[in-house]
């Protein structure tokens, strides 16, 4: 791609540098549930061959038999009771199981992982690239009145560079190819491209043509119907039909085109959409007959996340980030900026929805100054945290997410008992991959993420992820039937032998 940047932070101080501490921070805290069990039971096994060793030992010097003898004996069984082959039969045991998951296109990085597999209850998934496709598509394009559907595309690729392959570009350029083979681009030239930036939230072209100069713009719709100095008619009826798209999982590029110092005249809205894979949803039931409940984590918006989980057939509780940990104050600002705008409209019948949206705006700049609003962000801070564990297990849909988010859902599962499965393909999923007790890397996975990651899918989408589950479920049957044995034969060794003795 292509971009212009100012740097204000470097190293430490970077968002890349949080996403790389949390990854170090899960891998501190990392001890899968297989080391606790063999911790445990050789603990267990332990305690119970010294006591019963050293009553043997007491019986013995009470009947004044010979010391050595006593000690070679108790040496000789404390070394037939432990069961020093157990890790080493378990982990046979799980490589046998990664053989078989790399038949079936799943690389285990980390052999504790099929372990944990076997006993995960709840599974997150990333939604783009990992129950989508990842791969946009143009749906039905509105076009303006006294516009046409060719110049809209027109407009939107001239404001656009092929060359980028940007994800959010290239749909507009095959839906030319395939739909509008007669718009020929070659009769403009352009002369400046300023890319798509967070702040600004579109992109801006110069373009030299036959008839005369102009500037194509796309972006976000908001931000170009405010450049249009629509009225509030034209303004509210636009904004209700990007609202719609949202509503049925579309994200909406508005598209304008301005002349010298005249305002932006909006030439239409192109929706896209990224489609489920075809998998996904049988996948998803099929989980659920394991017992495995899934949860779908997403950066996108909250429309789109529900309109999603709507296809996939993940229609439970559906909540933004803000709510997670106490930044839930924002809905409070944005509705004191609500009730603002409001009042200033009934005391001033002739102002317009953007005037009042101003006032609002330069009203709640004051407050901010006159009053420290992270004092309200603490306040929601102090739920209970066993009250936030319980919310997170409730939902299904996590929309508006960043990285750190997924590592505190993920964390949270944890605490409330659940053993926990996550996937990813990026860089922002590596700390919850690396957080999660089972963490699966998808076919098209950063390098980031596949470090994290503790088993790496090599076919496209998830379907392999149920077959995974099946072999380590077969996995975890034949390592419980050995431990069982082990311990059973330990302590009829023991037992029977301080039995006999005594």
């Amino acid at each position: 791609g292509e971009m212009l940047v100012v740097v204000i932070n470097t190293g430490g101080s970077t968002r890349f540098s949080s996403v790389v501490s949390l990854v170090a921070r899960a891998q501190l805290e990392e001890r899968s549930h297989f080391q606790k069990t063999i911790i445990q039971i050789g603990n267990f096994l332990i305690l119970i061959t010294i006591a019963l060793v050293t009553l043997i030992i007491m019986v013995s010097l009470f009947r004044d038999e010979d010391f050595i003898e006593i000690a070679r004996f108790a040496l000789v069984l404390t070394v037939a009771a432990i069961p020093v082959a157990l890790p080493a039969v378990m982990s046979v045991t799980m490589a046998v199981g990664a053989v078989n998951l790399a038949r079936k296109k799943a690389i285990v990085s980390k052999l504790t992982a099929i372990e944990e597999l076997a006993g995960v209850d709840i599974f997150c998934s990333d939604k783009t690239g990992t129950l989508t496709e990842n791969r946009m598509q143009v749906a039905d394009p509105i076009v303006m009145d006294g516009h046409s559907q060719s110049e809209l595309f027109q407009v939107a690729a001239l404001a656009s560079k092929l060359e980028n392959n940007d994800p959010i570009e290239l749909p507009i350029f095959h839906y030319i190819d395939k739909h509008l083979p007669d718009i020929d681009l070659s009769i403009f030239r352009q002369t400046h491209f300023t890319p798509f930036d967070p702040v600004r939230k579109r992109t801006e072209a110069e373009i030299e043509s036959a008839e005369q100069p102009f500037t194509a713009i796309k972006g976000a719709a908001q931000v170009l119907i405010d450049m249009a100095e629509l009225s509030d008619e034209q303004a509210a009826t636009t904004l209700l039909l990007v609202d719609q798209l949202a509503a049925k999982g579309y994200r909406t590029l508005a598209v304008g085109k301005k002349i010298a110092d005249a305002p932006i005249t909006l030439i239409g809205l192109i929706p896209l959409y990224d489609p489920p894979r075809k998998d996904s949803r049988q996948v998803i039931a099929d989980m659920r007959k394991y017992g495995v409940r899934v949860k779908m984590i997403t950066g996108d918006h909250m429309a789109i996340a529900k309109e999603v989980g709507r296809l996939l057939g993940l229609e439970g509780e559906a909540i933004r980030s803000k709510q997670l940990s106490g930044s839930g104050s924002q809905e409070l600002l944005a509705l004191a900026a609500a009730l603002t705008s409001a009042i200033y409209q009934r005391l001033n019948g002739d102002a317009s929805h953007t005037q009042a949206r101003h006032f609002a705006e330069d009203v709640m700049a004051n407050v901010e100054q006159l009053y420290d609003t992270r004092l309200l962000d603490r306040e929601f801070i102090h739920t209970h945290e066993s009250a936030i564990i319980e919310m997170i297990e409730d939902v299904d849909l996590f929309a508006e997410v960043v990285p750190e988010d997924k590592y505190h859902i993920v964390d949270s599962l944890q605490k409330g008992g659940h053993i926990v499965a996550m996937t990813g393909d990026g860089v922002n999923d590596a700390p919850a991959l690396k957080k999660a007790d089972c963490g699966f890397a998808v076919s098209n996975a950063t390098d980031a993420a596949r470090a994290a990651a503790d088993i790496i899918l090599t076919a496209p989408g998830l379907s392999v992820i149920n077959d995974a589950i099946q072999q380590a479920r077969i996995t975890f049957e034949r390592m419980k039937s050995y431990a069982t044995f082990r311990i059973a034969e330990t302590i009829r060794i023991v037992l029977f032998m301080t039995l006999s003795i005594v």
